[in-house]
C-alpha cells in the first residue's frame, strides 16, 4: 500500500493528484490527529515551485509552500503580512507551516488568509489541464468549503502590493501568544491629499468565512477626513449590521462588539 507520494516537480505532482486520491501536505500542521481522512498523502516539500517569491507588476507572487518563516525573513514580504505571520502559534509550527495550506484549512481563523482578504488578494489554481486564477473571496464557499477542483493545487497567492504601506492590524486572543483569534481584524487606509483614495477592511473569526465588504468600505473612498468623519456613524451602521457572528468559544455578542470597537480603533487611528 502506498502511504504517500513525494514529486520533485510541480507538473509531477499535478500528474499525481490527477491520478489518485490523495491529501496535498507541505508543511501538515493543520492535520488533524483522528480525523478520518482516506487516501495517500502527496507530499508538496521538495517542489521547488512551490517556493517562488517573485514581484511582476505590482503584484506580489507568493508561492504556497513558502513556511510562515520563511516569509517573515523575505525582505519582500509585506510589514502587514510580516505582522500577521509573527503572531502565528510558535516557532516550530511557522517553520512547518505553509500559506498554502492556511488557506486550504478553509477557517475563517486563518491568520495569513485575513490579510489577503483585506488586501483582494487572487489565488493561482493549477491541474494538468491547466491554471485559473481566482478572487481568495470567491475560493471560499463556506466553512471548509473551497472552490478547489479534486485535480487541483494552489499554487500562489497574488498579493497587490499598491495599498499596504499604511495598515492596521489586532488580533485578540486568549492570551499573547499561542493564541487561536476570537477576533481578527486587518484593514487598509490610503489618504492623498486629504481625500481616501483606498479603504479596505476585514475581520477573522467572525463568522463561517472572512468578513470582506468592499460596498461597505466603499462608503469612504472618495471623501476627504472631515467629510468620512461625517459619514462615519453610517459607516459604522452599516458593519454593525453587516457582522452576524457566530457562537463559539466566546460568545456573539462578545465577537460584535469586539468588531465594532476595531473597526472604530482603525478609523481614529487614520484621522478618521
Amino acid at each position: 500500500m502506498v502511504n504517500g507520494y513525494t514529486p520533485a516537480s510541480l507538473k509531477e505532482a499535478l500528474e499525481i493528484r490527477a491520478a489518485h486520491d490523495v491529501i496535498p501536505y507541505a508543511g501538515g500542521t493543520d492535520l488533524m490527529i483522528g480525523e478520518k481522512r482516506t487516501g495517500a498523502y502527496l507530499f508538496l516539500n521538495r517542489v521547488s515551485e512551490l517556493k517562488r517569491v517573485f514581484l511582476e507588476d505590482g503584484i506580489l507572487h507568493l508561492g504556497a509552500g513558502c513556511t510562515f518563516t520563511e516569509l517573515i525573513e523575505h525582505k519582500m514580504t509585506p510589514a502587514l503580512l510580516k505582522e500577521a505571520l509573527r503572531l502565528i502559534a510558535a516557532p516550530a509550527i511557522r517553520n512547518e507551516g505553509t500559506i498554502g495550506g492556511n488557506i486550504a484549512n478553509g477557517s475563517a481563523k486563518a491568520d495569513s488568509a485575513l490579510v489577503f482578504f483585506a488586501a483582494d488578494a487572487k489565488l493561482k489554481l493549477a491541474s494538468v489541464s491547466g491554471e485559473r486564477v481566482l478572487p481568495i473571496k470567491e475560493f471560499y464557499l463556506g466553512r471548509k468549503k473551497l472552490d478547489l477542483r479534486g485535480d487541483e493545487l494552489i499554487t500562489e497567492v497574488l498579493l497587490p502590493t499598491r495599498w499596504l504601506e499604511h495598515y492596521y492590524y489586532q488580533k485578540v486572543g486568549a492570551r499573547k501568544a499561542l493564541a487561536i483569534s476570537r477576533v481578527a481584524f486587518a484593514g487598509l487606509m490610503h489618504i492623498e491629499n486629504d481625500v481616501i483614495e483606498h479603504c479596505a477592511t476585514a475581520f477573522g473569526a467572525v463568522s463561517d468565512v472572512i468578513i470582506r465588504r468592499e460596498d461597505i468600505d466603499a462608503m469612504l473612498i472618495g471623501k476627504t477626513v472631515v467629510q468620512a468623519r461625517d459619514a462615519k456613524g453610517d459607516y459604522l451602521g452599516a458593519f454593525e449590521r453587516a457582522i452576524v457572528p457566530i457562537k463559539g468559544r466566546v460568545s456573539a455578542e462578545y465577537r460584535k462588539t469586539v468588531c465594532l470597537n476595531l473597526l472604530n480603533d482603525f478609523l481614529v487611528s487614520f484621522g478618521i
